[in-house]
């Protein structure tokens, strides 16, 4: 990585880098050497505490992408142009963030429109969280700015697979994953929820693949190797997302389709078949679609996240292909992202409770409408026990949905329980204080008034006073309305759900804990993922692995295509010594990379040295076939248990 580009440096320019430097910076000098600032230089305050960029001085309004998809040297390369907008008249740098991308030229675009280099200083020491600071003097405010980049082959937002890690095993793939501030470790940027950019992408690649971004993707695009694209739309950094591998489209409507592997794609069609239903019920509910098409793109197994709501092309998990329909509420999730995240989003990382809490809320109200209220309710109650074993003592920092500043260290541990479910709690809460109705329209409204906008959660509570407390007084009171923003836990206003199904579950369980009595196939023919996941996590922390055994029999949990299901039958297996087990939990581990998953069974498995072995032996295999986010939670969690830091 150059640290200073060999290029005569102005007097100017240097004394704006050397005003703008900081004690992570060095000062360039004429030679190409660079010389330690002051050591009494600081750092100003950020507005965003997780991005190095100044968006009160200078925004990013556009980006024009020049990239190349290299597979054999795993890495994206070429230039990102960006169009600037200055808002401070006497400012004179860019500070972009960066994280193991190398910088090879930066030129600015002069009044008469000539293109000059620019002086430039990499942060000498990454930070193990936020990356590289990246500073380029522009004492001219140039409008536009170029940098000539490459990526590293261990990028943190980008995954490159062999072919044999892919389902066709004849084509490489590749796929970006940018939430939270992962976009910076592919195009340098402003990667902070503040900024808000439109792009366009001239990508090229090998003839035999197809390239798909978070824009415009046309399903007759001819696979060529030379591909163009346009987002509109100004978005935040985390939606970025780019793909490329084998893969050919599906339409599920008019407006919608599925993208994915030759094999995988008509069960992806056919699982997400109701896609076109989904959009109909939002609108009706929330307004128009804003984005035009929406499309799903299925990945790889090692995709590290359910779903990801890049705008116009959700990336999805194949572990949500049952065949079934029991678990497409992950496409409600994601395309409910269209008005809250995509449409409405999150200032701060510690915000983002508003951008899944009504998106969970949002993806309720879809469920409910197309599959009925007896599924919607079983789905809170899982969410909602699961909160319960995720709040601790040791975590209430993290538990009010308005996280104090400088609590969030790393944006990517956000507690799922607050910014997910008690975010969707929160907001049935509202809707049965006010009434359905005054709560759509004051939903339609939220999403109007700051559509394409990105806002904190006192913009939020603002709002919320003038058009829900203040508009209907004695509904709620400003006490109770704080209570869920600022205090840990759940409140005790907060409504409940119960479900017949469910409590029939109970009943089966109970019949085995007291006596034994193992359930017929005629008793659990209907069950859906819901109540099997219900059954099991009902079962003692601990049992006899005959019980398992017994249980296994019937059920068959063992084995299961189900991700839902192995993600909580595995780590009963290993905590009761189920041994029989481990062939099966061994291939879910190598097989699957989506980090809920299979997190929960490395953590039961790390706790005895046995596990801990049989954990190290998995990860070995598996890892070339994670994302780097999965790679490095599974890697912590082992060096914690062998550090003795695991209880």
């Amino acid at each position: 990585m150059r640290t200073i580009p060999l290029i005569t440096v102005s007097l100017l320019a240097l004394a704006v880098l050397a005003a703008a430097g900081c004690n992570r910076q060095p000062t360039p000098t004429t030679g190409g050497e660079a010389k330690a600032p002051p050591a009494a230089a600081t750092e100003a305050p950020r507005l965003d505490e997780h991005s190095y960029a100044e968006p009160d001085k200078v925004k990013t309004k556009d980006i024009a992408l020049e990239l190349n998809v290299d597979f054999d040297k795993k890495e994206l390369s070429g230039s990102a142009t960006y169009t600037l907008d200055w808002l401070d008249p006497k400012w004179g740098k860019l500070v972009l963030d960066t994280r193991d991308i190398s910088i090879d030229k930066v030129v600015g675009e002069r009044a008469d429109g000539n293109w000059r280099d620019l002086t430039y200083v990499l942060a000498p020491t990454p930070d193990k969280i936020l990356g590289t600071k990246l500073t380029i003097a522009a004492p001219e405010r140039n409008k536009r700015i170029r940098i000539t980049y490459h990526t590293s082959p261990n990028a943190s937002g980008l995954q490159w697979l062999t072919p044999e890690m892919t389902e066709g095993k004849k084509t490489p793939f590749m796929f970006s994953q940018s939430q939270q501030i992962h976009a910076r470790s592919w195009v340098p940027l402003q990667d902070t929820t503040m900024v808000r950019f439109t792009y366009t992408a001239h990508v090229t690649s090998p003839k035999d693949v197809m390239v798909l971004m978070s824009a415009d993707n046309d399903p007759k695009a001819v696979r060529d190797g030379d591909y163009s694209f346009t987002m509109p739309q100004a978005i935040p950094s985390y939606l970025l997302a780019i793909a490329a591998g084998d893969l050919v489209f599906k339409p599920t409507g008019p407006r919608s389709g599925v993208w994915a592997e030759p094999a995988m794609a008509p069960k992806a069609a056919n699982e997400f078949s109701d896609t076109e239903k989904m959009m109909e019920t939002a609108e009706k509910l929330y307004g128009p679609y804003r984005w035009g098409r929406y499309d799903i793109l299925v990945l790889p197994p090692s995709f590290p996240y359910g779903g990801m709501e890049n705008p116009r092309l959700t990336f999805a998990t194949p572990t949500a292909i049952t065949g079934d329909k029991s678990l497409v509420s992950l496409i409600a999730h994601e395309l409910s992202h269209s008005w809250s995240g995509n449409l409405v989003t999150f200032a701060r990382a510690r915000d983002a409770w508003l951008n899944e809490g009504f998106t969970t809320y949002v993806e309720m109200r879809i469920v409910e409408d197309l599959y009925g209220k007896e599924r919607a309710d079983m789905e809170k109650i899982v969410a909602r026990n699961e909160l319960k074993k995720e709040f601790t003592d040791a975590n209430r920092d993290l538990q009010p949905l308005a996280v104090k500043e400088g609590v969030l260290k790393d944006p990517d541990d956000n507690l799922t329980g607050t910014v997910y479910t008690k975010g969707a709690w929160f907001a049935e809460f509202l809707e049965n204080r006010f009434g359905r109705e005054a709560f759509d329209a004051f939903l339609r409204g939220y999403f109007d008034h700051f559509a394409f906008q990105s806002i904190t959660t006192e913009q939020f509570a603002d709002y919320a006073k003038a058009n829900l407390l203040d508009k209907y007084p004695g509904k709620v009171t400003q006490a109770e309305f704080d209570a869920w923003l600022h205090e840990p836990g759940i409140p005790a206003t907060a409504p409940q759900v119960t479900s017949a199904r469910f409590d029939a579950v109970d009943a089966v369980r109970k019949a085995y804990l007291d006596a034994g009595t193992l359930p017929t196939a005629a008793t659990t023919s209907k069950w859906t993922t819901y109540e099997y996941v219900h059954f099991i996590e009902g079962l003692p922390e601990v049992m006899k692995p005959e019980q398992l055994a017994q249980i296994d029999g019937v059920f068959h949990f063992t084995g299961t295509p189900n991700g839902e299901i192995a993600q909580r039958w595995y780590p009963l297996a290993v905590r009761s010594g189920y041994t029989q087990a481990n062939p099966a939990i061994a291939e879910f581990l190598t097989r699957i990379g989506r980090r809920k998953l299979i997190m929960p069974t490395y953590s039961a498995l790390v706790k005895t040295p046995q596990g801990l072995q049989m954990a190290e032996q998995v990860f070995a295999k598996a890892k070339p076939g994670y994302h780097p986010i999965t790679s490095g939670s599974v890697a912590q969690v082992i060096a914690d248990a062998k550090s003795g830091k695991t209880q």
